[in-house]
């Protein structure tokens, strides 16, 4: 059991008077402050013919605004020594830079000036240079890599294409050829607003000073009421093993197995993601060990959870053959190893290692003061929690083995599955 003092990061919140949610968490131990800024938009939020438009405009906040050029923002931090990037996902878009705190009120004063006005400076060739970008993304990572359309398919056949986690974040080329000038202006007023974000300082500095430094930086813009989304239902386990098979010019034969779970961090997806860890995580998980070194059935076993806020999660297991051998033989013994899970549970050994690596990864990542800052701001946006971050590992490492059992029995029955077989295209 992991000691409730272990993790105690100091945490301070303010809210501008424009709805704008800061928090501080002063870290004297080096000279460098983390800017974590996360938007409370993701790719569950585009509506049909907007498919990729979060991710789109991801791209599209370093095109330029009001007072910075195209590409400034990055080249002006980057010139400090500053490190500077953003991600998109389904229940949010996140921006962060962790840079030397001599460049804290420029980074703070960048970040303000697009929040401001970018949707007044979108032009054509930026929407065009940016789509093209993104579409070349699409290219070179989905579309023309193995398996790399795996998971457009595992999404609709776990959530349906209507579903709001019905489709990826990379959207689709017809989509994205949709976003004219006028229409992603929209996009931006609706979801790039002070109050739909968060922003959470980390770093050399006291919290009188953070505060200050956010509000004279954001204070001046405009405003309005939190958006209040409808608490989605979670939806139903599958019924029937819905199933799938995509083939391609991939090296071997792969099976990925996915069910539905409960909303992230709570203690049922908790457990669930210790099970397919038991499962699945490395190279002394269950699956590695008995089908990949020992019977020699795969080539790879895997197993995590794909955490989200939205009603459901995935559960998901991935597995690759031999070359010139199926997998529908591996597929067979993983089901029994799940089976297997829900009967008798893990292990002690098996427990302690996976909270083990749980915690070593979480220590690592809170070690950090960019990740320790986005950590924070993913519990603020997504939880409405910040002081989580600290009250986590406890959480997760108070997980009992009665609690996995029932986890993979309840939740990761055979029967509830869904499956995609991704077969290798036969040669011409």
């Amino acid at each position: 059991m992991v000691s409730a003092d272990v993790v105690n990061y100091p945490l301070h919140q303010e809210f501008l008077s424009n709805g704008l949610r800061v928090l501080v968490s002063p870290d004297r131990s080096v000279p460098v402050a983390a800017v974590n800024l996360w938007y409370d938009v993701g790719s569950r939020d585009e509506l049909p013919g907007q498919y990729g438009w979060a991710h789109l405009f991801e791209h599209l906040m370093f095109s330029g605004s009001a007072r910075v050029a195209s590409g400034e923002h990055l080249q002006l931090l980057q010139n400090l020594g500053g490190s500077v990037n953003a991600t998109t996902w389904f229940d949010r878009t996140n921006y962060f830079e962790t840079l030397p705190i001599g460049a804290l009120d420029l980074a703070l004063w960048l970040e303000a000036d697009r929040l401001g006005s970018l949707a007044d400076h979108l032009t054509i060739e930026s929407v065009d240079t940016q789509r093209e970008v993104v579409k070349e993304e699409k290219r070179q990572r989905y579309d023309n890599v193995p398996y790399g359309d795996a998971m457009a398919t595992l999404v609709e056949l776990v959530f349906g294409a209507d579903h709001h986690y019905g489709h990826t974040t990379i959207g689709t080329m017809e989509d994205l050829a949709g976003a004219s000038v006028e229409a992603a202006a929209d996009f931006f007023r609706t979801h790039y607003r002070p109050e739909n974000a968060v922003l959470t300082l980390v770093g050399d500095f006291t919290v009188k000073e953070a505060f200050r430094k956010a509000e004279r930086a954001f204070g001046q813009l405009r405003g309005g009421a939190r958006r209040q989304r409808p608490v989605p239902g979670g939806l139903a386990p599958m019924e029937g093993i819905p199933a799938a098979e995509l083939s391609g010019r991939v090296p071997a034969e792969a099976a990925y197995l996915a069910w539905r779970l409960p909303v992230r961090d709570t203690v049922d997806f908790d457990a669930a993601d210790l099970a397919l860890g038991i499962l699945g995580g490395g190279q002394s998980s269950r699956l590695h060990q008995l089908l990949v070194r020992e019977r020699r059935l795969l080539a790879f076993a895997g197993a995590h959870p794909l955490p989200l806020i939205g009603g459901n999660s995935i559960g998901l297991i991935q597995l690759r053959g031999l070359p010139d051998r199926g997998v529908a033989e591996g597929v067979q013994a993983t089901l029994e190893q799940v089976e297997r899970l829900a009967t008798d549970g893990p292990t002690e050994d098996e427990l302690n290692r996976i909270k083990a690596q749980f915690g070593r990864e979480w220590l690592m990542d809170l070690a950090r003061l960019d990740t320790r800052a986005d950590l924070i701001s993913a519990f603020t946006v997504l939880h409405d929690d910040p002081g989580r971050v600290n009250r986590r590992l406890v959480e997760l490492t108070s997980i009992t083995a009665a609690q996995v059992r029932d986890a993979a029995a309840t939740l990761l029955r055979p029967e509830h599955r869904a499956e995609l077989i991704y077969r290798v295209e036969a040669s011409r």
